[in-house]
């Protein structure tokens, strides 16, 4: 399925310019289209569906340090904030969890999902616990340097952030991974 990601720019690299009126056409892992939305519905309206976002499309973000994010650190699980927080667990304090595969594996994935949620599309490791590798597997983020170039024919993986940064959408491989509120 076809899709036009609306919105009030386009950024196809990080630290491009963003270019106003411009929306991406999505056809399933892959960018199939990038130029001003009058033109593109024009072209492809008929059969895509219209996803409008109040923000500015971008490869999205890249974390350099995905070990530490997420094999040097305890994401607790919201049941458990009022013994330990809410914010990720490191040094002295993840050793006295005392982490199991299964801890390990539930941290990994709330790991990647506040990743997600603020527009990483790639990350850096390596990762060596089997839990993580197979979370940052499961979610999509691509490994290496930062994101490539928006372009057509490249892998739609890229975020909607608003004006003042707050990330709307990540999308990975064309499926929408998070969306903010």
């Amino acid at each position: 399925m076809l899709t036009i990601h609306r919105v009030h720019a386009v950024r196809r690299a990080a630290d491009g310019a963003p270019v106003p009126g411009h929306a991406v056409v999505v056809s399933g892992d892959r960018i199939e289209a990038i130029g001003p939305y009058e033109e593109l519905y024009e072209r492809y309206g008929e059969r895509a569906r219209v996803r409008e976002w109040d923000g500015v499309l971008t490869p999205g973000r890249h974390e350099p340090d995905g070990t530490a994010h997420l094999e040097a650190a305890y994401h607790p699980d919201p049941r458990e904030a009022g013994d330990l927080g809410t914010a990720p667990l490191t040094g002295d304090a993840l050793t006295a969890l005392g982490m199991t595969e299964t801890r390990w594996g539930a941290s990994a994935r709330r790991g990647v999902q506040r990743l997600l949620a603020t527009g990483t599309t790639s990350i850096a490791g390596p990762f060596t616990h089997p839990a993580v590798r197979t979370a940052v597997a499961r979610s999509g983020l691509r490994g290496g340097p930062a994101p490539r170039p928006l372009a057509p024919g490249a892998p739609a993986d890229f975020a909607v952030f608003t004006e003042d940064g707050r990330c709307l959408v990540t999308v990975l491989g064309g499926r929408l991974v998070h969306r903010g509120r």
